[in-house]
């Protein structure tokens, strides 16, 4: 089996524990994980100022397919991604094509104002940030459905990268990353 390909975008503003969380629970779990920067500079500032050095610029990924496509919320993050015409395109295409298409905290509103979520197909995310979805917002902490992973909020970042690495690499993988963190939460 070849090596899954997950890309996370960068944009300015990007929540910082659902980015990093995501970033290293995949790569510790056997995923190649390029991180995209959404903007002109490789260098990202995190909503807390944390600066961060992307892998690539998205602009230079083109129309590529991977496996997984990863969208951190965050202010203003989460604004900045759902400006940007590299990204709408790429989750366009990545749900058309029935890839995994994965949103945490506000980002899940990005998939909405794209029109890529299907009628019916369920979701949740950060519970004042449900105003602006077209359906229902689940108060769980991950919601998987069809090629679809959203995920709640900050707090929900483990499971929610635990989730994605057990979609990509098999549950006996994420079973294997989570007892080396020593963490029960796909247990839970």
């Amino acid at each position: 089996m070849a090596t899954p390909v997950a890309v996370v975008f960068l944009a300015e503003g990007f929540e910082d524990i659902e980015t990093v969380t995501v970033v290293d629970v995949l790569r510790r779990g056997g995923v190649n994980v390029i991180t995209a920067a959404v903007s002109d500079s490789l260098n990202v500032k995190s909503a807390h100022g944390i600066v961060m050095r992307a892998d690539v610029l998205l602009t230079n990924l083109g129309e590529e397919m991977w496996d997984a496509v990863i969208l951190p919320g965050g202010m203003p993050g989460t604004t900045n991604l759902a400006n940007s015409p590299e990204v709408i395109d790429a989750i366009t295409r990545h749900a058309q094509a029935r890839r995994l298409v994965c949103a945490i905290c506000a980002a899940p509103t990005v998939l909405v104002s794209a029109g890529v979520l299907p009628p019916g197909v369920h979701v949740t995310c950060y519970p004042s940030c449900s105003v602006d979805l077209d359906r229902p917002c689940a108060n769980v902490p991950v919601v998987v459905d069809g090629n679809f992973i959203t995920g709640q909020a900050p707090g929900s970042a483990m499971l929610f990268s635990l989730v994605i690495l057990s979609t990509l690499m098999g549950e006996t993988a994420a079973s294997k990353v989570a007892r080396g963190m020593v963490t029960e939460v796909l247990d839970a």
